[in-house]
């Protein structure tokens, strides 16, 4: 990673003016010549970009500004995308916008802000960015963001034609934000300096109102987030059947292989994974959200491989597959695994227009209820199980949530609205029974014992019922290891 010139940023326009470098404390270069920073100047084509297209969810995010504009008028609403944030001294983790941010824009700059101000005729919006690079003061090559350090950025009537919002450089804001007037929403969280300069304009309460209908707002998706969230899940069944492929290589190495191997796929046709991948194999399938990674992947146990591509647009699938090891379940895996799928079938089943949120979780806890009775595990009847949650010691965890361009997307929205709520068409959220018995569970046979498994899938409320848009991976054992042995030839 080069080191030579990567100063710290310049805290305003006018210190980029006076000074655009601030030596590195080691730096091999002492400074720049007067001679250099004028050759610097000049000798550079124009790279203006015209002929833009507006991008593919530009009416969409239009639409959604339209709506958050009528729900709160007369206010000024600030939604930021957020800052890089430090990994370690001066490397950054990967930046990903803020899900309100890139859900009102389409836009993923970091540092950006959509300001919404009230106009007679409803909100008046502009999105503030930062521009290209200065290549007069020599930030373009001396500033640590400068565009020869990190890559060219959209200028800000480039931006305008992608987005259709008006451009402004975002390090303008901060000042004009303080000296603004009127009622004022943020989204908190994000970026400390718009929060900063919003200090005395906020209040909590406010601006928690904005973030949870911001959240309700996604609830219901349009026709560009479903055809996204189909993408991340077609390219999530490549990237399962790439692991299914590979899986003596992870034998001879690690979970970490199978890792390596899915985010190949979410990084080559997406932006990224959703979430950090879960590759458990044998009794690390009953952590439920082992994201180490780093245990043996051996012949005759389970993988519980739960992973979601992230889109270019930011929208994720959420699935997961137990499957067995060397290609065939053993006994007691099958059995296990069986009933898993019985419980999510019914959990799908319960999955349609008009039916409560909480039906698809109560059908399958009862089919998991009536197996751990049947098998002896707990006293039953099944009702009484339910009641006092008895099941609860080996099913752990809810048997779904919400999804979009959060893995647990929604998660602001009231209770009655998401939980409580009625399922509408153009909801998306998952179905994911699991059993788990744990490696030191006396309470169940020893057979039983570090076998965990979960089946997930990502399901479409429609006007006429459901659509399963992970599908294309099989879910029946039996389906299960066709598919397997298919993959491996």
């Amino acid at each position: 990673m080069a080191d030579e010139l990567t100063p710290d940023n310049p805290e305003t326009p006018e210190e980029s003016e006076e000074q655009a470098i601030k030596q590195r404390k080691n730096g091999l270069y002492p400074g720049v010549s007067d001679e250099l920073a004028e050759n610097m100047r000049s000798g550079w084509a124009d790279t203006e970009l015209h002929d833009l297209a507006p991008i593919a969810q530009a009416a969409h995010t239009a639409d959604r500004r339209a709506a958050l504009s009528a729900r709160f008028p007369g206010e000024r609403l600030v939604i930021p995308a957020g800052n890089l944030k430090t990994r370690s001294n001066d490397t950054e983790y990967s930046f990903r916008a803020s899900t309100e941010y890139a859900y009102l824009t389409g836009d993923q700059a970091h540092d950006g802000v959509l300001v919404l101000e009230p106009a007679e005729d409803g909100h008046r919006a502009t999105i503030y960015l930062l521009p290209r690079s200065d290549r007069e003061n020599g930030e373009f090559w001396l500033d640590g963001m400068g565009e020869l350090w990190v890559g060219r950025r959209h200028s800000l009537t480039e931006a305008e034609k992608l987005l259709g919002i008006p451009a402004k450089d975002v390090r303008e804001l901060p000042e004009a934000l303080k000296t603004a007037t009127g009622p004022v929403r943020a989204v908190r969280g994000h970026d400390a300096g718009i929060e900063a300069a919003l200090t005395d304009k906020v209040t909590a309460e406010r601006d928690e109102e904005l973030r949870v209908y911001l959240s309700e707002a996604r609830l219901v998706k349009d026709a560009f987030e479903v055809s996204e969230l189909q993408k991340a899940c077609d390219s999530t069944a490549r990237g399962f059947e790439d692991v299914v492929k590979v899986l003596d290589k992870a034998e001879a190495t690690s979970e970490r292989y199978i890792e390596g191997t899915f985010f190949l796929r979410a990084r080559v046709e997406g932006n990224d994974v959703g979430y950090g991948s879960i590759c458990a194999s044998g009794p690390h399938a009953c952590t439920l959200h082992w994201v180490r990674n780093d245990g043996p992947v051996r012949s005759g146990d389970l993988l519980l491989l739960d992973a979601g591509v992230e889109t270019t647009e930011l929208y994720t699938a959420d699935v997961t597959r137990t499957l067995p090891v060397n290609g065939r379940y053993t006994e007691i895996q099958r059995k296990i695994y069986d009933a898993v799928y019985e419980a999510q079938e019914a959990g799908i089943a319960a999955v349609k227009p008009g039916a409560g949120y909480r039906d698809f979780h109560d059908a399958a806890q009862r089919v998991l209820a009536e197996k751990l009775v049947e098998w002896g595990l707990v006293e039953g009847p099944a009702e009484r199980v339910l009641e006092l949650g008895l099941q609860r010691r080996w099913t752990l965890h809810g048997t779904g949530h919400m999804l979009g361009m959060d893995v647990h997307d929604c998660a602001a929205a009231r209770t009655e609205a998401y939980v409580d709520c009625t399922l509408e068409p153009g909801m998306c959220l998952t179905v994911e029974p699991g059993l788990y018995f744990q490696a030191d569970d006396l309470t169940v046979p020893e057979e039983y014992r570090g076998i965990g498994v979960r089946i997930e899938d990502d399901i479409l409320v429609t006007e006429d019922g459901n659509r399963n848009l992970s599908a294309a991976l099989p879910r029946r054992s039996d389906e299960v290891e066709a598919w397997m042995a298919g993959l491996k030839g």
